[in-house]
């Protein structure tokens, strides 16, 4: 708290003093001025400097120049914005000031949405390919809830893809890199019928080996490998002016991805290491775990095969200069096969093939129609919001071969493997048949409906006043089919006899009658459904000194659905929990800024104090064997922002960056027994205090029209926490990453080949830690990549 009083002081002192440097500041010189961003954070163009939100706003140029392919490269030149994978690609989570949901559930809703091209994707995976030709990425910070909808409780990843243009132009790239990666990309753009139809076509693909090290224990995995590349991704538009008053742009995209990954290494070894290991002479884990090796240990397979298209169609229609009718229809679908290795061990305990059994199909149609203009001293947009969206979830736990021994060790303190046959009287081998298991179905239907309107009021040539509302109708159902294939024999053995008269002790209960192979699901179904009505909205007060000079203050009221937990649930043993439901999510926040263009027009530093209020956090936890929801009471993110662009005095050579401090904090949170403790007053997961980034660009002219550039960006989180239990051991250190580029380019960007590297000082760190499936007291972690290099040639014609 100390450290956020001083950082707002010193804003205190930055709010006093910029209108006298802005009054004072000669006539511009725009051959030495910091470029002019628009963004669209209000739904209408508007100069980054006239927006009292705080935004991080990164133009293409500056993408491709720090090596961005995707949002999860994007924290690099995001101060507020971080990101780790988790068990897939899929499965990516993304916090903006501390704030932010975990990916593993395709229940849960993301707090930070991602909006591409207009279009919102619901799901974090869904949003996290290659992005392709970029016009602008906008990070908006905060509750963005009355524009941009419901699940933006934390903010929103505003996405732009270049669009189609009348000048022709051909774009090729060539990478070459390490971990014998080989990739390229193609873009044609150009006009097709005169000055009313144009095209662009963009398409890129890259393969290479995976960079972890993976002991495979005698298989039947066959790659020693791991977090490998290989895929496609395709995005063609259409842009047609019929007339002056009327543009239509039509987007279609289809990516394709078949891949291994990811695996997590060793973190913490509990007393189960030994017994994995005496299943698999000695290869099934490491006893003294060392994460930075970048060994994990699999038998089985973590292949992943994902399929992603959509197509959208807008359209702006100039119904007066001063009014613009926009609708944006859109159908997308999303699909994910998965195969796991699920103990993270070279013992053949559980595990998911690439079948069909285990995998996520989702599909969502929307509709947005919206009205903005202009009307004497007010500017306005209002309009209405549709979604549908399906969701088909296959969940399945497959039986290992070394499943029924490695629970007889548990059961007898490693003594005997056919331990569990003493407790079901079955005999051995018969307790756990390979290959069958969990096989569950899960069938969710949403449907919103939106309302919402933003009016701007222009009380004086300095003053602006903005209120915002929002209203969402929200329908969704769950039906769930639960199937043991097996009938899980070893659970139902123990039932039986507990009905006998048996005494049971609970240590085996809990063993033998894990939710997995639980067998009061055999064949039972469940039906859900729930509805919600919310408002939200926004009050914003903006004052203007000067041209170059604006302060700012805001409420706003963000709401974040509720939903089901899609996987297992119990209220005790055999006992289906027939309700999964978890509460909305809302967030009263505050902001106060300022925004300012100093010296010249060189620099532009803008600033934000914010608090937010989270109530009914979703918090999603892994227990070792399923996953729960459950909420927080009370979240607070309480800090301060500091965004700046600088074009120095040194011809060539520019800095931008920024620094976020956040106090993400849970309240008075008890824990859920068994699972995890009370985290009152404590930092949440993946939630540093302090987060900064800085990227360097500097270009010098070598005659002959030549140029010589260099970029560094980089980005340093403070120490957090990467385990909701907050178990010793899971915390990560400080981080520092660097990525490089030096090119060399004809000044006209005819060509250009460049050497770059990502994570120069090759860091080898934790994204997330978690509990190791079935195995009480040991962790794993999904780690981030190490270093990778390579040559790149870009062509333009």
């Amino acid at each position: 708290m100390k450290s956020m009083l001083i950082a707002a002081s010193s804003m205190a002192a930055l709010l006093i003093a910029a209108p006298a440097l802005a009054q004072t500041e000669p006539e511009a010189d725009t051959a030495g001025t910091v470029d002019e961003i628009i963004i669209t954070a209000q739904k209408r163009e508007q100069s980054l400097q006239d927006v009292p939100i705080s935004v991080t706003a990164v133009g293409g140029a500056a993408i491709e120049k720090a090596g961005v392919k995707d949002i999860k490269d994007l924290t690099v030149l995001v101060p507020s914005l971080n990101s780790v994978s988790t068990s897939s690609e899929a499965t990516t989570n993304v916090r903006v000031r501390g704030i932010g949901t975990a990916g593993d559930n395709p229940g849960l809703e993301s707090s930070v949405g991602v909006v591409i091209d207009g279009v919102y994707r619901p799901r974090n995976g869904v949003g996290f390919g290659d992005l392709g030709e970029v016009e602008r990425i906008e990070v908006l910070n905060g509750p963005q809830g009355t524009l941009f909808g419901k699940n933006t409780s934390a903010g929103v990843i505003n996405v732009i893809t270049a669009s189609p243009t009348f000048e022709p132009a051909i774009k090729a790239e060539a990478t070459v890199a390490n971990y014998g990666e080989v990739g390229g990309s193609l873009s044609l753009n150009g006009p097709i019928l005169d000055d009313r139809l144009a095209g662009r076509f963009f398409i890129v693909a890259r393969t290479r080996d995976g960079w972890m090290d993976v002991e495979t224990a005698g298989g039947p995995r066959r790659r020693s490998d791991s977090h490998d590349r290989n895929y496609l991704s395709m995005r063609g538009q259409l842009l047609y002016l019929p007339n002056e008053d009327l543009e239509i742009r039509l987007i279609g995209d289809y990516s394709y991805r078949d891949e291994l990954c990811c695996l997590g290494v060793p973190l913490i070894s509990g007393v189960n290491a030994g017994r994995i290991n005496s299943l698999t002479g000695g290869l099934g884990t490491d006893s003294t775990p060392k994460y930075t090796d970048y060994k994990a240990y699999a038998n089985r397979e973590d292949a992943q095969t994902i399929n992603e298209g959509g197509l959208s169609l807008e359209a702006n229609w100039d119904i007066t200069p001063d009014l613009t009718l926009t609708s944006i229809t859109a159908w997308r679908e999303w699909d994910i096969v998965r195969g796991s290795d699920i103990d993270y061990s070279g013992a053949d305990i559980g595990y998911r093939d690439n079948n069909g059994d285990f995998g996520t199909n989702f599909k969502q149609f929307s509709q947005e129609l919206r009205l903005a203009g202009t009307a004497g001293p007010l500017t306005y947009v209002g309009g209405i919001f549709y979604a549908k969206e399906e969701i088909d979830h296959r969940q399945s736990w497959q039986y290992g071969r070394d499943l029924e021994s490695f629970l007889g060790l548990q059961l007898s303190g490693g003594l005997n493997p056919n331990a569990v046959s003493n407790f079901t009287l079955l005999p051995v081998g018969t307790n756990f048949p390979v290959g069958l298991g969990q096989q569950d179905q899960f069938l969710q239907e949403g449907d919103t409906t939106a309302l919402f309107g933003n009016v701007n009021w222009q009380v004086t040539e300095g003053l602006e006043l903005t209120l915002g509302l929002r209203y969402t109708h929200d329908e969704r159902s769950l039906e769930s089919v639960f199937f043991n294939n097996g009938g899980a024999p070893a659970c139902a053995a123990i039932q039986t006899r507990i009905a006998g008269g048996a005494v049971i002790p609970a240590g085996v209960i809990a063993a033998l009658c894990a939710p997995s192979f639980d067998s009061g699901f055999n064949n039972a179904t469940t039906s859900q459904d729930r509805t919600e009505k919310e408002w939200g909205g926004t009050f914003k007060v903006a004052y203007r000194f000067t041209p170059d000079f604006m302060t700012y203050a805001s409420y706003s009221r963000g709401y974040k659905g509720g939903g089901f937990n899609i996987d297992r649930e119990r209220l005790a043993t055999t006992v289906i929990d027939p309700d999964t439901s978890f509460s909305p999510e809302f967030v009263d926040a505050y902001e106060v800024g300022a925004k300012s263009t100093l010296f010249d027009r060189a620099l532009t530093l803008n600033t934000a104090v914010f608090w937010q209020t989270f109530t009914d956090y979703q918090l999603n936890v892994y227990t070792g064997s399923s996953f729960v929801v459950t909420s927080l009471p009370e979240v607070v993110s309480r800090g301060v922002e500091v965004d700046f662009s600088w074009r120095t005095p040194v011809e060539g050579l520019r800095f931008g960056g920024g620094v976020t401090y956040a106090e993400t904090q849970a309240g008075d949170f008890t824990g859920i027994p068994g699972v995890s403790p009370g985290l009152a007053d404590s930092r949440i997961v993946i939630a540093p205090l302090w987060s900064a980034s800085l990227q360097t660009d500097y270009t010098h002219d070598l005659g002959n029209d030549l140029e010589l550039r260099f970029n560094l960006s980089s980005k340093y989180t403070s120490e957090m926490n990467t385990s909701s239990s907050l178990t010793p051991g899971t915390t990560r250190d400080k981080l520092l990453l660097i990525n490089g580029r030096i090119t060399l380019a004809n000044i006209d960007d005819k060509w250009a080949l460049e050497g770059w590297v990502q994570n120069l000082t090759d860091e080898r760190y934790i994204n997330q830690a978690f509990a190791t499936p079935n195995q009480t007291g040991s962790f794993g972690a999904f780690v981030g990549s190490p270093r990778l290099y390579g040559l790149t040639l870009r062509m333009q014609f």
